[in-house]
């Protein structure tokens, strides 16, 4: 399962040969199995997650579903997620819990995408190798001894070793599109205004981009459309 496109995925879930609760556990398990290896998560947040693939189940049942409904996704570490810790990879955010959603956090959840966690990078986007985080260094899943690229180190390793299918990321000077290079991903760094920053923790807000990591240019266009459009905020 953790070798098939979002495309696969989605047509899979959608003939009922697997549910969405099905493939939270099977992602979660991989996590639980791989990650010691990695360190590419922050948290996990596999409750939340259950809760959003007993939903997404009923949507597809109701045949309503959309491209990203049962898909397990993982949010880089400074996305504001309400609720679930926010770290920015940084002790100073160490316990904070935003009391609200990024734009993007918003709009994945709402097309049904099922977030398995918080994802590593360098310390509030500041680095090039995953290497100035607090909680770690991330791991080349290809070769564990490598680095994995930043800032969106995690995000890139998660998708790369199968943990997700995607994972969102911030690129202000790269930091989507290098970790995509050495972890063998496609990243798409959107044209500024794209897709909205708010909820981002800011590294130079007036280069900070959200974007995303998938396996393909095709994968990374579902959820781009997901996550794209005009914000009021």
């Amino acid at each position: 399962m953790h070798r098939q496109t979002i495309s696969e995925l989605r047509a899979q879930l959608d003939r009922g040969e697997v549910s969405a609760v099905e493939v939270k556990d099977y992602f979660q398990k991989r996590i639980e199995t791989h990650d010691s290896k990695l360190n590419s998560f922050i948290t996990t947040s596999f409750d939340e997650a259950h809760h959003d693939a007993v939903k997404a189940d009923e949507t597809i049942k109701a045949g309503s579903a959309g491209l990203l409904t049962g898909v397990p996704i993982a949010h880089k570490d400074l996305v504001s997620t309400k609720g679930i810790l926010t770290t920015a990879a940084s002790k100073m955010l160490s316990n904070y819990i935003p009391p609200f959603d990024a734009t993007i956090t918003e709009r994945l959840h709402h097309h049904g995408a099922v977030s398995l966690g918080k994802v590593n990078l360098d310390e509030f986007a500041m680095g090039s190798t995953g290497g100035t985080s607090y909680y770690g260094i991330t791991s080349n899943p290809w070769n564990l001894d490598h680095v994995a690229g930043g800032s969106s180190s995690g995000s890139a390793a998660a998708v790369a070793a199968g943990l997700v299918l995607a994972a969102t990321g911030s690129d202000t000077g790269g930091s989507i599109r290098q970790p995509a290079s050495f972890c063998g991903v496609t990243g798409i760094k959107p044209t500024y205004g794209r897709v909205s920053r708010y909820g981002l923790v800011p590294f130079a807000s007036s280069l900070d981009q959200a974007g995303v990591l998938a396996k393909t240019a095709e994968d990374c266009a579902f959820v781009l459309e997901g996550m794209a459009g005009f914000d009021e905020k």
